[in-house]
Order: C-alpha cells, then sequence, then structure tokens
C-alpha cells in the first residue's frame, strides 16, 4: 500500500490545516485574519484533491476498457491537458501529454488513456518519472507492440524563482517497444503530434 494511504482518512485535513496554520505563523501571517481565516482548509482540500492519484487504482480504472480487436494501425490521444506538483518545491507544472500505442490483439478506451494520465499527474512528480509511468502503464495494460509518449510542460519552479525562466517548457518521452525500436513508427507518431487538423484540433 502506498504511504500516501492515509489520505484517504477525512481525519487528515485537519491535520493538514492545522499544519499549513503553522506555516502562515512561521512566514510572519496571521491566520486569524479575515483573508486567512479559511486558508488553512482551502490548503488542505487542495493538496488532497492535487495528489488524489496516490488513492486511484489502475486496475479499476482500466480494467473494463480493455477491448479485444484487430486494429493494428497507430492510436494517437494528443493535447490532453495535464497539472501535477515538482516534487522539489511543490509548485504546479502544466502542459500537456501526447500518448501513442500501436495495438497488439487489444485496445484501450480513448478516455481511459487521459485518466492513466491523471492518475500519475496528481502525485508529487518530476515530468521524466510521470513520462515513463504513463508508458510502462500502458504497455502493462493492454501488452501493445510499443507505446510512446511526449510530455511538454511549463513549471513554475523556473518561472516563478530560480532563473526566472517565464518562456521556458521541457519536453520528454518514453518509447517502448515499437516506437524505440522502428524510426518509421517514431517518426509517425512525432509527425501526427506535430500535425494540426483543418478544424484547428
Amino acid at each position: 500500500m502506498s504511504d500516501a494511504a492515509p489520505l484517504r482518512d477525512p481525519r487528515l485535513r485537519d491535520r493538514l490545516a492545522a499544519d499549513v496554520e503553522d506555516v502562515l505563523r512561521l512566514l510572519g501571517e496571521d491566520p486569524e485574519r479575515e483573508g486567512l481565516v479559511h486558508t488553512p482548509v482551502r490548503v488542505a482540500d487542495s493538496l488532497r484533491f492535487l495528489t488524489s492519484g496516490y488513492q486511484q487504482s489502475l486496475d479499476e480504472i482500466i480494467g473494463g476498457a480493455v477491448f479485444a480487436e484487430e486494429y493494428e494501425e497507430m492510436v494517437l490521444v494528443k493535447d490532453i491537458e495535464l497539472y501535477s506538483l515538482c516534487e522539489h518545491h511543490l509548485l504546479p507544472f502544466f502542459g500537456k501529454a501526447h500518448v501513442a500505442y500501436l495495438p497488439h490483439g487489444h485496445i484501450l478506451g480513448l478516455s481511459k488513456v487521459a485518466r492513466v494520465v491523471d492518475v500519475f499527474a496528481r502525485r508529487l512528480q518530476v515530468q521524466e518519472r510521470l513520462t515513463t509511468q504513463i508508458a510502462e502503464c500502458i504497455q502493462s495494460a493492454i501488452k501493445p507492440e510499443g507505446v510512446g509518449v511526449v510530455i511538454e510542460a511549463r513549471h513554475l519552479c523556473m518561472m516563478m524563482r530560480g532563473v526566472e525562466k517565464q518562456h521556458s517548457s521541457a519536453v520528454t518521452s518514453s518509447m517502448q517497444g515499437s516506437f524505440r525500436d522502428q524510426q518509421q513508427t517514431r517518426e509517425e507518431f512525432l509527425s501526427l503530434i506535430r500535425q494540426k487538423s483543418s478544424n484547428g484540433f
């Protein structure tokens, strides 16, 4: 069981709120002033939501959405919005994920691809690990010929502090199976990501 499993316990909300109140005092603020009275509880609720991926079962999410199908061409779900928290500074990073696979007898419900992204994004993360976890999860779930994942994201820990580069972004990829071994498959995936349709999608 995950170390974060106690997040299911509603009593944790009060503990988190009390800790946030202490942090506010350490920062020189008065948690009892009007604008901050409800902040500790709001932050506690926000953190529980933003880390809810620890509590979600991938088996339950994917289990009923794997279908036998003899489709053999690439399946791509692109521009999946994602929001996560950097584990180094607990500041958000956000962007989009592109996820593709080559089926081998089974396909995954399209909405479940986005759900897989959310499960891993709603944890304390680094972008590199997040990218790999998504790819490995889909590879394990439906055993396709290969999986490709690319994430493009902007990190507030770079934009608001440190180097303060507001226009920088990070791109990471994880290529499994045929996406790693076959250049043609990999190039088709990358080309489809860059492609814009006539209706703007």
